[in-house]
C-alpha cells in the first residue's frame, strides 16, 4: 500500500470526486460494465431498495436515484469476485485474523457452506443438510434456553425474514433478539415514544420541501445518507436557513455539488449547505440545546414584558403538551457559564441559533448518532424534541422530528417483530395465530447479549447477517469471551472477522443478496423493507445469485425451523419458504392496522407509510399530550471518570469509504485522509500541548476505574480542524476502546461518542514527515 498523506479536501461533496470514487470501485470489483445496469433499477417502483443507508425512497425517483455510497454498497453485492473452498484451503483461520477488515471482504462473496474444522484451524465445505442438523441438534442440546441462545440480526433483513426469525425465535422459547438497532437508534426508540408517543419520526420527504428551517445535530449525510444532500440543495436554493451542530466540518453540510446536473458538473457551480455551522464540543449537544431553548425562552419573556408576539406556540403547549413549567423554570435557572463550557460554544452562537428557529415556521430537527450514543443520549433527543414543541414544530407540515436511521432496514425489523422487549410487539396476537404461548420475559439487547457472553451463559449465537464481534465495544475482553461459545452461526454474503473467531462448532452459511433474484418453486420471490420516514417498499431481485450453493435467509430460516421445533399446523413452514406472499398474509394478521393489503401497497410509489400518530398530534404517552422531559444534568457521560487536563474526548467515525463495518478503501475524501485508517484526528493545540508531532505514532488507553487496560496503538497523529480537548478515530477499529458498560441510560445504546483517552507517544519517531495539515 502507497504511504499515508493527508492533504486538505478543497472540492464540494458530490461532484467530480463522487464520480471518480464510483469508477474506482466498479473497476476494482469487476462490475464496471454490469453494475450500470443493475443501477437503472436502484430505488425504483418494481426494482429493488438500496442495501445501504434507509434514507426515503421518493414516489418520484430521480433517473439515477443512487448515491455514491449506494453504488459502492450495490457493487460490493455483486462483485465479480468469489471466496471458494479453494480460499479457505489455502488460509488458516490464524491467518486470515490478522487480515483488515478491507481485505478479508475482497476476495468477494462466499460460495459453498463451511465448518470450521479445528484439527486445520480451517473452514471446510460442508453440505447444507450436515450443516442444518448439526445446528439443530446445538439449538436443541441448549439446557436454559432463555439465557443460553441468541438470536442477532443485522440491519439488511427483510421484512419477510425478520417476520419469521422472531416468530423462530418465540417459539423456540426466548425475546433474545438483540440488531445492530442496537447499537445506534435504540436511544431514539426510548426517547421518542417518551415524548411524542412513537418510536420514529415525523418527518416525509416532501416535509422538507415545505419547511423554512432546518437543523442539524449530530449527522453528517454526505458520507452516511448522501441521497439526502438533494432536498437539502433545493431548500438551500430557496433560501431556507440550514443550521448545524457538529465536532467536525463535515463538507456534505459545507457544500454540495449534484453529480446528476450536467450543468453543474461542466460549470463547478456548487450550493452552499449550512448557514450557520457550530463546531459542538463532543458530549455537548445537551448543554448546546440547552442554551438554544434557554435563549427561545427569554425571547418569549422579553416579547411578554413588551407586549409583542409571542415567540412560543402558546395554544399548541396548553392544548398538546405536558410538563412546560417544569421545564422553563429548569431552563431559567441554568448557568451561560457553565452551558458555554459544557458546549464549547460561545453564548451568542445559541442565541443566534435561536433567533432563526423564532422567525420560522416550519422547522425539521435532524439527528444521527452523534445525539444517540452518549450515556445522555434520550435526554439529548428529548431536549431537541422540547426544542420543537415550544413553537409546535410536530404535527405541522414542513415541520418534525427526524432521525436519520442507518442500515436498509434496521427501521423494518423492528417493525415486525425483532425487538427483545415483548412489549413492543402484539404476542397476545401471534400466540393466539399460531396457537402457541410466547415468551413474556425480557430479552437480551446487544449489550446484555454480551455481558452474558462474558459470563459465559451462551451456548449457542446465531448470526443473521452483520459483523457483530466487530462491531461491538470492548473488542479485548469480547474476542476471548465469544471464543467459548460452544455454537457461532455466521450467515453472511462476505467473510468478515466474527466469522474468524470460531468456537467449539462455528459455521459460515452463505445466503442470497437482496439484489439477486429469488427463485422458489412458485417463481420467482419479493421482499419489502421500511424507510427511515416509515414507508414500506417492495423489492425484486435482478441478478443470478453469485453462486448455485446458496440458499435465501428465507429457506435457511424455514429449513432450520423444521428441524429445532415441534409440528403446528398453524405455522406453515413449507408454504413461506415456496411463496413469500404467504409470509406477508401471516403479518397482515399480527399487525392489521398497518399491513392491510400489503401485497399491493408495497408497490406504490413511495411506498406505503405506517400510521403516524403524532403527525396529527395524537399523543400515545402516559399524559395523552407531547411531554417536555426536564434532564436530569447537563453532563451527557456521567458514568465515565471525569476528563482530566492530559485526557481528551475521543468520538469513533466512519470514513467516506466505508458503511457500518465494511470498509470499501483507505481513503476518507472528504477529511484529507488516504492509504490509511490509522490516525487520530487533533486540534493543533492539543498536539503541542502534549508535545506531540505530526505523523508521530501514538497509543490511545481509555480512562476507567475498572481495571481493565484498554489500547489501540499505531495511530499517526493528524493535526485536523477539531475542537480542543475532542480527538476523532475510525470505527470499527477505536471500539476496542469502549467499555461494554459505557452506554446510554435506558437504551444500552454503546456511547462512542465520547470515550476519555489519553495519548502516549510510542517512539520519538515522526513517521510521516511529509504529512500536511488537513482541514476539515
Amino acid at each position: 500500500m502507497d504511504k499515508p498523506k493527508f492533504k486538505p479536501y478543497r472540492l464540494p461533496a458530490g461532484g467530480w470526486g463522487s464520480a471518480r470514487s464510483v469508477a474506482n470501485i466498479l473497476r476494482r470489483e469487476g462490475v464496471l460494465a454490469s453494475v450500470p445496469i443493475a443501477l437503472s433499477r436502484h430505488n425504483k417502483v418494481d426494482g429493488y431498495q438500496c442495501n445501504s443507508c434507509a434514507w426515503v425512497k421518493p414516489a418520484s425517483p430521480l433517473p439515477f436515484e443512487y448515491c455514491e455510497n449506494g453504488v459502492k454498497a450495490v457493487a460490493w453485492e455483486l462483485t465479480a469476485h468469489r471466496c471458494t473452498p479453494e480460499f479457505f484451503a489455502e488460509h488458516t483461520v490464524t491467518e486470515l485474523r490478522n487480515w483488515d477488515d478491507y481485505h478479508l471482504e475482497q476476495p468477494g462473496r462466499l460460495t459453498h457452506p463451511l465448518r470450521y474444522d479445528g484439527e486445520k484451524d480451517k473452514y471446510v465445505p460442508v453440505s447444507w443438510g450436515h450443516a442444518l442438523e448439526e445446528i439443530a441438534r446445538e439449538l436443541l442440546a441448549v439446557e436454559d434456553r432463555k439465557k443460553g441462545t441468541v438470536f442477532y440480526s443485522s440491519g439488511r433483513l427483510s421484512n419477510e425474514a425478520s417476520y419469521l426469525y422472531q416468530l423462530f425465535a418465540r417459539l423456540y422459547g426466548n425475546n433474545n433478539l438483540p440488531d445492530s438497532s442496537n447499537m445506534c437508534h435504540e436511544t431514539t426508540s426510548v426517547a421518542l415514544p417518551a415524548s411524542i408517543g412513537q418510536g420514529v419520526g415525523t418527518v416525509a420527504l416532501d416535509d422538507f420541501a415545505k419547511a423554512d428551517c432546518i437543523m442539524f445535530f449530530g449527522q453528517n449525510p454526505g458520507s452516511n445518507a448522501p441521497r439526502m444532500l438533494h432536498p437539502l440543495q433545493e431548500a438551500s436554493q430557496r433560501g431556507v436557513p440550514i443550521i448545524t451542530y457538529n465536532p467536525l466540518r463535515e463538507r456534505g453540510l459545507e457544500r454540495f455539488l449534484n453529480p446528476q446536473s450536467p450543468t453543474e458538473m461542466l460549470t463547478g457551480k456548487e450550493t452552499r449547505i449550512s448557514s450557520q455551522y457550530h463546531q459542538v464540543k463532543a458530549g455537548g449537544d445537551l448543554a448546546a440545546l440547552a442554551g438554544i431553548c434557554k435563549s427561545v425562552l427569554a425571547m418569549y419573556d422579553e416579547s411578554l414584558a413588551l407586549g409583542g408576539a409571542a415567540v412560543l406556540d402558546e395554544t399548541f403547549i396548553r392544548e398538546h403538551t405536558h410538563g412546560f413549567e417544569a421545564f422553563a423554570e429548569w431552563l431559567r435557572a441554568q448557568d451561560w457559564d457553565e452551558l458555554e463550557r459544557r458546549s464549547g460554544l460561545h453564548r451568542a452562537d445559541m442565541e443566534a441559533t435561536a433567533s432563526v428557529y423564532s422567525q420560522s415556521h416550519a422547522v425539521i430537527g435532524v439527528y444521527g448518532m452523534g445525539l444517540t450514543q452518549h450515556q445522555a443520549g434520550v435526554e439529548t433527543v428529548q431536549m431537541l424534541v422540547n426544542l420543537l414543541l415550544m413553537r409546535g414544530n410536530i404535527g405541522r407540515d414542513g415541520a418534525g422530528i427526524c432521525p436519520v436511521r442507518g442500515h436498509s432496514n434496521v427501521q423494518g425489523q423492528r417493525t415486525v417483530g425483532i425487538t427483545e422487549k415483548p412489549e413492543l410487539f402484539p404476542l397476545d396476537r401471534l400466540g393466539e395465530q399460531f396457537s402457541f404461548e410466547p415468551p413474556r420475559e425480557a430479552g437480551y439487547n446487544t449489550v446484555e447479549a454480551c455481558e452474558a457472553i462474558l459470563r459465559d451463559e451462551v451456548k449457542a449465537f446465531f448470526m443473521l447477517g452483520g459483523n457483530f464481534v466487530r462491531a461491538i465495544p470492548d473488542h479485548s475482553q469480547m474476542e476471548p469471551a465469544w471464543r467459548r461459545i460452544r455454537l457461532t452461526v455466521n450467515v453472511i454474503t462476505k467473510l468478515n472477522r466474527s466469522a474468524l473467531l470460531p468456537g467449539e462448532i462455528s459455521y459460515i452459511l452463505p445466503v442470497i443478496g437482496r439484489l439477486e433474484i429469488d427463485e422458489t418453486a412458485a417463481g420467482q420471490q419479493v421482499l419489502s423493507m421500511e424507510d427511515t420516514s416509515a414507508c414500506v417498499h417492495g423489492n425484486r431481485g435482478l441478478r443470478r445469485p453469485a453462486s448455485p450453493h446458496l440458499l435465501s435467509e428465507i429457506r435457511l430460516l424455514c429449513e432450520l425451523a423444521k428441524r429445532v421445533l415441534e409440528p403446528n399446523p398453524r405455522v406453515r413452514w413449507d408454504d413461506y419458504m415456496t411463496n413469500y406472499a404467504e409470509i406477508r398474509l401471516e403479518v397482515g394478521k399480527t399487525l392489521p392496522d398497518t399491513f392491510w393489503d400489503y401485497e399491493r401497497r408495497m408497490w406504490e410509489p413511495g411506498g406505503f407509510q405506517r400510521d403516524l400518530p403524532a403527525k396529527r398530534r395524537e399523543w400515545r404517552t402516559e399524559t395523552q399530550r407531547a411531554n417536555f422531559v426536564t434532564p436530569r444534568g447537563l453532563d451527557e457521560d456521567k458514568d465515565m471518570p471525569g476528563v482530566g487536563h492530559d485526557s481528551l474526548r475521543l468520538m469513533t467515525l466512519r470514513s467516506n469509504d466505508q458503511f457500518n463495518t465494511t470498509v470499501y478503501g483507505y481513503d476518507d475524501r472528504f477529511r484529507g485522509v488516504k492509504n490509511t485508517r490509522k490516525v487520530v484526528l487533533m486540534n493543533r493545540s492539543d498536539i503541542d500541548r502534549l508535545g506531540l508531532k505530526v505523523g508521530q505514532a501514538v497509543t490511545l488507553r481509555t480512562v476507567a476505574d475498572d481495571g481493565v487496560n484498554r489500547s489501540l496503538p499505531g495511530l499517526l497523529v493528524v493535526a485536523y480542524n477539531i475542537p480542543i480537548g475532542c480527538v476523532g478515530g475510525y470505527y470499527p477499529e477505536c471500539n476496542v476502546l469502549l467499555p461494554i458498560w459505557h452506554y446510554a441510560a435506558g437504551s444500552k445504546t454503546p456511547a462512542a461518542k465520547t470515550i476519555p483517552v489519553t495519548v502516549h507517544v510510542e517512539d520519538g519517531r515522526v513517521l510521516e514527515p511529509q504529512l500536511e495539515y488537513a482541514e476539515g
